[in-house]
């Protein structure tokens, strides 16, 4: 009697963890989406600024060249197809400016933006700004 009590609590407390875990996952999950929806918010990981931009590609790759003249950076490339874009350029000191572009619907544009081999939360940031600017 008293094993199948303490098998009965073991399933409840099981069945808990999973149910409180899958809850959490979707809370998590749902508020991430929310995050990502609006232009203002970015995500900075691994020395890459990432964020999504209410904008076709092509415009998001004017705002981004725009964006580099305007900060004065030296323009190395640009290109453009119908699904991609890059910038690439350089600042005063050397560092390698980058800012990847990928369409993700008619109307909207993922954006990354690296500065340096190491990434520079400060300057991605600041060039990100930039960009919206231009939009």
């Amino acid at each position: 009697m008293k094993t199948s009590a303490s098998l009965r609590v073991v399933v409840v407390l099981a069945a808990c963890s999973l149910l409180s875990a899958g809850l959490s996952g979707c809370l998590f999950a749902a508020a991430g989406a929310g995050a990502a929806a609006g232009a203002g918010t970015y995500a900075y990981v691994t020395g890459k600024l990432t964020a999504t931009l209410d904008a076709p590609l092509d415009r998001a790759h004017a705002a981004s060249v725009t964006a580099v003249e305007s900060l004065k950076f030296r323009g190395e490339s640009k290109q453009l197809d119908a699904f991609n874009g890059v910038v690439t350029a350089r600042a005063a000191d050397g560092s390698e400016v980058k800012i990847d572009l990928k369409r993700l619907t008619d109307k909207s544009t993922e954006v990354q933006v690296r500065v340096g081999t190491f990434g520079d939360k400060t300057r991605s940031v600041a060039i990100f700004e930039e960009i919206k600017k231009h939009l």
